[in-house]
């Protein structure tokens, strides 16, 4: 009987692994997308960026909007760590480059890997499957973030390069300001505003917020440029944010031949407003591009191919609400003028949404995108 006894406590406890302190060895799950079950696939992808937008500034633009928002649609949420390869407190242009490329780079590089050398985005990727791209900006459209899906540039500030790679790409759609990177440069003699038009692009710098008037050739790409530089914050009368979120996304539709698209759309000024220290730019800021986040779930969800994810780049500002705020009157304060390193909130949407939940890398989202849409 004890040699039975003796055998069976070998066979029990033989089979879990020990370390050498006989402690049980403990092995923490993969974050990874590789690891991640089969998704429902997404014909469409639109991400969509507040640039400087962290917890606060989210906090902030709902208690001012009587405590609600848009986001709170969305019932997958997660963290995503934002630092580059050579900070731990990111720039837009190397946050962009992550999502945009899965790789972490350098800060200021655009569409480049830390040696500098060329790397694809999900935007390039999705042109060379024969589906629909755009991007949609309250910047210029030259700057940090959308350059980051269609430029490769050493620095984000080689503003008439970053202009010169647009047409590289058959992007599909494009809308935000920096006029003057495309038809007044000064690096060379290209006036890339009439290069796009014998590309066969719709080009415009007449804007209408529901664009009703416009009469779209269908076989025709569509630029518009809101603004010759900067375009204005929202709260000195800017307000093409909304219509153009709209417009887009039926626009790369009809433009899709059925094969999908990507769409980025950036609330860029958030950002402007954490580095201005200024809580009422950032929330100004916010709401605007959270009303565009409501026109986006409106469309994903009558349309139910389409996956809408919402982050950030970094946090700007340090912003925070302090102790004797009111929903009419917030305390506010910054730790700076520049960006933080705290983590970045992912809400996500529609089919594949749910590999968006808990902590990862910036750089998975662009994995998440690809294995959403079966790239």
């Amino acid at each position: 009987m004890r040699k039975i006894f003796v055998l069976f406590t070998i066979l029990l406890f033989g089979c879990y692994p020990k370390n050498e302190t006989q402690e049980p060895v403990v092995k923490l799950a993969s974050t990874s997308v590789h690891d991640t079950p089969r998704v429902a696939k997404a014909k469409n992808v639109i991400l969509m960026i507040g640039d400087g937008m962290g917890i606060t500034q989210i906090t902030a633009g709902m208690i001012k909007n009587n405590n609600r928002l848009n986001l709170e649609r969305f019932k997958i949420v997660g963290l995503h760590k934002p630092y580059s390869s050579d900070n731990l407190i990111t720039d837009s242009a190397a946050g962009a480059t992550a999502f945009a490329c899965g790789k972490k780079t350098y800060n200021g590089a655009i569409g480049v890997t830390p040696d500098k050398k060329k790397v694809a985005t999900i935007l390039e990727e999705c042109e060379a499957k024969d589906m629909a791209t755009g991007l949609v900006a309250t910047s210029t459209i030259v700057h940090a973030t959308p350059a980051s899906f269609i430029a490769h540039q050493p620095s984000r500030k080689m503003y008439e390069d970053i202009a010169a790679d647009f047409l590289k790409t058959e992007i599909d759609l494009f809308i935000g300001g920096g006029k003057k990177y495309f038809d007044r440069r000064e690096t060379d003699e290209r006036n890339l505003y009439e290069e796009l038009e014998k590309k066969d692009y719709y080009v415009s710098d007449y804007f209408k917020e529901d664009m009703s008037d416009i009469k779209f050739d269908p076989k025709k790409n569509f630029a518009y440029f809101t603004a010759d530089d900067d375009p204005l914050p929202v709260a000195s009368g800017r307000d093409y944010l909304y219509g153009a979120s709209r417009v887009a996304t039926g626009f790369l539709k009809a433009h899709s031949k059925g094969k999908g698209f990507f769409l980025m759309i950036e609330g860029s000024q958030i950002d402007w407003g954490g580095h201005a220290n200024d809580a009422n730019y950032i929330i100004t800021e916010m709401l605007d591009f959270d009303k565009s986040i409501g026109a986006v779930m409106d469309w994903a969800e009558k349309d139910g191919e389409t996956l809408v994810i919402v982050t950030a780049d970094h946090e700007t500002g340090g912003f925070s609400v302090n102790l004797g705020s009111t929903q009419d009157t917030l305390v506010t304060k910054f730790t700076t003028d520049y960006h933080t390193a705290e983590m970045i909130p992912v809400f996500a949407y529609g089919p594949g949404a749910e590999m968006f939940s808990g902590i990862y890398e910036n750089t998975e989202i662009y994995e998440k995108m690809k294995k959403a849409m079966g790239l």
